[in-house]
C-alpha cells in the first residue's frame, strides 16, 4: 500500500524527525510503501498550513492509498474538521493511520475509535475554553483588570495623528523604524 506520511510540530524549537522515523520504521515493518513526507511547522487549529494542503491536493489526485500521523492532534483538534477530512478520505478511498493511538480506519472499529478521539478531542479544547473565561469573570468580579493594559491601542507619541484617532498600536510601529516625520507626512 502506498501511504503519505503527515508530521505537524507547533514550534521551530522541535524536531519533526522524532515522528518522521517512527513512521517511516512502521512503514518498513507492515511493508507500506511511503509515496511523500509532508512536514509543517505551525499551529494545528489552522488550514494554512502548506505541506497539509498539499497532502490534500496529493489525496485528490490519489497519489496514495492511506494517510499516516505519528497522533490524531497532529493532523487536527476540531471534531468538524476531523469529520470532514475523514469523510473526504473515504470518498476518494484513502485510509487514515494513526500509530500511536492505534487508529486504522480499514476497519469498522477504526473507523468508530476516529470519531470517538476527535469527540474527545473538541471536547478538552472547549473545557481548556470554558476553565479561561470563568477564570477571566471571576478575575473581573474581584476587580482584576483582564485583557491588554489600558491605552495600549493608542499610539504613545504625543503629536501623533493616531493617537487622536485611537488607531492600534501596531499601526504605530513606523515610528520606530522610519521616525515621527516620515510617520506624519504618510497621513
Amino acid at each position: 500500500m502506498r501511504v503519505a506520511i503527515y508530521v505537524r510540530v507547533s514550534t521551530d524549537d522541535q524536531k519533526p524527525e522524532n515522528q518522521a522515523d517512527e513512521l517511516k520504521d512502521y512503514c518498513i515493518r507492515s511493508e507500506y510503501t511511503v509515496q511523500d513526507v509532508y512536514i509543517d511547522k505551525c499551529s494545528g487549529r489552522t488550514d494554512d498550513r502548506p505541506e497539509f494542503q498539499r497532502l490534500l491536493c496529493d489525496m485528490r489526485q490519489r497519489k496514495f492509498q492511506a494517510i499516516l500521523v505519528w497522533k490524531l492532534d497532529r493532523i487536527g483538534r476540531s471534531l468538524q474538521h476531523l469529520l470532514n477530512l475523514l469523510q473526504e478520505m473515504e470518498s476518494k478511498k484513502v485510509d487514515f493511520i494513526c500509530l500511536t493511538q492505534n487508529i486504522d480506519t480499514t476497519s469498522p472499529s477504526g473507523r468508530l475509535l476516529f470519531q470517538m478521539m476527535g469527540a474527545f478531542a473538541q471536547f478538552e479544547s472547549s473545557l481548556i475554553s470554558e476553565r479561561t473565561k470563568i477564570g477571566m469573570a471571576r478575575a473581573k468580579r474581584q476587580g482584576i483588570h483582564v485583557g491588554r493594559p489600558k491605552g495600549s491601542k493608542i499610539c504613545q507619541f504625543p503629536d501623533c495623528k493616531r493617537r487622536a484617532k485611537g488607531l492600534s498600536k501596531q499601526f504605530c510601529n513606523t515610528h520606530k523604524k522610519g521616525g515621527f516625520e516620515n510617520t506624519a507626512s504618510s497621513l
